[in-house]
């Protein structure tokens, strides 16, 4: 007999049901909470001597727990069956005796943080590479965002380190430039976190595209001369000023995924990591002070392999079971 038709296991359940009844909980909730409980009821019935649910105690459940991720349920779906089961109990020690509630202290696994979205290249090269539609490309906004995103895919800028750029480096009284370009010798000096400054490298399209900007850029300047990218009042452009045009920039062009700043350096890193393999030269471009914070996008590559595989391989695909 199954636990969840178990006839104590059951009664405790349908109780516990009724008493959630009470409180007026949607059919959903009380569908999913009747879910989570027979798969505890399950567990219980496959301990040894298939003890009540009121002998169950703490290191069971942590090992039920334990039991459910390494059958691949995702940490949020367990934390759920955690918060049924905890109220289950709490409901259970008013009806007969019980020495604690044994998920009390029980946590589930930590969620696994999301990898960063990275564009296709197709789509990267697209945002950077085309104007808005129905906008002059030669205009000065539009030669200004340009210049903007193909730098931030190029060399994988922070957007504060692209809103900190000055046409030059400048050293005035007490101001000095956190970074600027030099486009002789095709790089980009940049000062990122923890004052960590680093040189990388600027692709051609990116340099063509500084080039035309700075053609129309000094008839926009006012006040501070000193700002590579300039807002619409002509003064430094702020990293939240180049989120929104390179948002509103990409949902023009129909990109379907919310294409932002770091998004690009996500594209960037990708890219890179895809064609050469080279983690340790991602990392230094990156400006991270950790290889482990960079190797996110080691798993960022396997999951396009196994996309490649799995659409590919004649044996990928996981055979349907019969008989």
């Amino acid at each position: 007999m199954d636990a969840a038709t178990s006839p104590s296991h059951a009664a405790r359940i349908a109780g516990y049901l009724d008493s959630l009844k009470q409180r007026k909980l949607s059919a959903h909730t009380l569908s999913s909470y009747g879910r989570d409980l027979r798969d505890l009821a399950d567990m219980v019935a496959r301990l040894p001597g298939a003890p009540a649910f009121a002998a169950v105690d703490h290191f069971q459940v942590r090992r039920f727990a334990s039991q459910l991720h390494a059958g691949g349920l995702n940490p949020r779906s367990i934390a759920r069956k955690l918060s049924a089961w905890r109220g289950f109990f709490d409901w259970l020690a008013d009806q007969e005796p019980l020495a604690a509630n044994p998920v009390d202290g029980v946590k589930p696994p930590k969620r696994s943080k999301p990898l960063p979205k990275a564009l296709s290249a197709d789509d990267a090269v697209r945002v950077v590479a085309e104007s808005m539609p129905g906008r002059d490309p030669a205009s000065a906004d539009q030669r200004c965002n340009r210049a903007m995103f193909e730098l931030l895919y190029s060399s994988g800028l922070r957007v504060s380190e692209l809103s900190g750029l000055d046409v030059r480096f400048v050293r005035d009284g007490d101001y000095q430039s956190a970074g600027w370009v030099d486009l002789d010798e095709r790089e980009v000096q940049v000062t990122g976190k923890g004052s960590k400054q680093r040189r990388v490298p600027v692709g051609g399209p990116a340099i063509d595209a500084l080039r035309a900007w700075l053609e129309v850029r000094d008839t926009l300047v006012k006040g501070d001369p000193n700002p590579l990218f300039l807002s619409a009042r002509g003064n430094r452009i702020s990293p939240r000023a180049v989120h929104q045009r390179l948002t509103t920039h990409a949902r023009a062009l129909g990109i379907p995924a919310n294409v932002h700043p770091h998004v690009l350096r996500h594209s960037f890193a990708t890219h890179v990591l895809q064609s050469s393999g080279d983690l340790r030269a991602v990392q230094e471009m990156l400006g991270h002070a950790s290889i482990a914070a960079t190797q996110i996008y080691t798993s960022l590559d396997f999951q396009r392999l196994a996309q490649v595989y799995d659409a590919a391989h004649p044996r990928a695909k996981k055979s349907d079971k019969t008989g």
